[in-house]
């Protein structure tokens, strides 16, 4: 089992939108890279300087973090700073964040592959996990508790997995 942590917005949706894949064993959202220890919810949105994130655990033998990667930069947009869909603010910046060495080495080549395509500069943070504060309870799978709840990122981008096919 691996772990990678993405920033991408608001968390609700990027849970959502990754835990489609097989392979992906399990997320949970919370505050990443802050300088504050167990943030709340509020404390984030005040611009505490955490970044909502999903921590994602994934069977290597299953999915790739380079099709994990590849998965997360259709939904984001590499190029905006602290901001996705109407979200705004520090809390929404974009980040590829990792507690294993070895994964740098994909992280910089889908990185480099994406930024090929790019007009302007990436915008996303791409830094060792520093510290991880699991989000409060209703938060987790929000979405699936709130199907109306909003998103950036597309619904159609919610169907796109291979979950028990």
């Amino acid at each position: 089992m691996q772990t990678i942590y993405l920033a991408g917005g608001c968390f609700w949706g990027l849970q959502k939108y990754l835990d489609q894949f097989d392979g992906v064993e399990a997320t949970e959202v919370g505050y990443a890279n802050g300088p504050t220890k167990n943030p709340t919810y509020e404390d984030v949105c005040a611009s505490s300087g955490h970044a909502e994130t999903v921590k994602v655990d994934f069977d290597e033998e299953k999915i790739s973090l380079d099709d994990i990667l590849n998965y997360y930069f259709q939904v984001i947009d590499p190029t905006s700073v602290n901001r996705q869909g109407n979200d705004q603010g520090i809390q929404y910046r974009t980040g590829i964040y990792y507690s294993e060495e070895g994964h740098i080495w994909a992280i910089s080549r889908v990185v480099s592959q994406v930024q090929k395509d790019l007009e302007g500069p990436m915008a996303v943070e791409i830094k060792p996990l520093e510290n991880f504060y699991p989000a409060e309870e209703y938060h987790q799978k929000y979405l699936d508790k709130n199907p109306g709840g909003y998103c950036h990122i597309p619904q159609s981008m919610m169907s796109i997995g291979n979950k028990g096919e």
